[in-house]
C-alpha cells in the first residue's frame, strides 16, 4: 500500500486514494469539497497539550515525535489506525495536514507508524 502525505492547501491528485484530514483543528480556508476527504480523524492528531507544546517549532521535532508516537500507542488510538487502513483497502492512503512545514508535521509521524503496522500484518 502506498500511504502519501500532502498539505491541505494543495489540490487532490488523482493517485491519492483514500484521503484522510489528520488534524485535529479544521484548516482555515478550507472547506469539506476543497480537501476531497474521504474522513476526518482528528481524532488522531496529537493532543492538544502536545500540538500547543511542539508549537511547529523544528528544534522540539525529535521529543515531539516520541511523544506523539506515545500517545499512538494506547489501544484506541491503534484500532483507529487499523480502521483506516481498513478503510484505505489496497489502494493509495493520503494523510491530509494543514502545517506548513513538510518535514516537521504529525502526519510524517502517522505515515512512519502506519508503514510499521502495514509490515507487522
Amino acid at each position: 500500500m502506498k500511504i502519501s502525505i500532502r498539505r491541505a492547501y494543495e489540490e487532490a491528485g488523482p493517485g491519492d486514494g483514500y484521503r484522510v484530514l489528520v488534524d485535529r483543528v479544521w484548516p482555515r480556508g478550507r472547506t469539506r469539497a476543497d480537501l476531497a476527504l474521504a474522513e476526518w480523524a482528528k481524532e488522531l492528531g496529537p493532543s492538544t497539550a502536545l500540538r500547543r507544546w511542539f508549537g511547529h517549532d523544528p528544534r522540539r521535532w525529535e521529543a515531539f515525535r516520541e511523544r506523539y508516537r506515545k500517545e499512538l500507542a494506547a489501544a484506541a488510538q491503534r484500532a483507529r489506525l487499523r480502521q483506516v487502513l481498513d478503510a484505505a483497502g489496497k489502494g493509495p492512503l493520503t494523510l491530509v495536514y494543514g502545517a506548513k512545514d513538510e518535514e516537521h508535521n504529525q502526519a510524517v509521524v502517522l505515515r512512519d507508524e502506519l508503514l510499521r503496522m502495514l509490515t507487522r500484518r
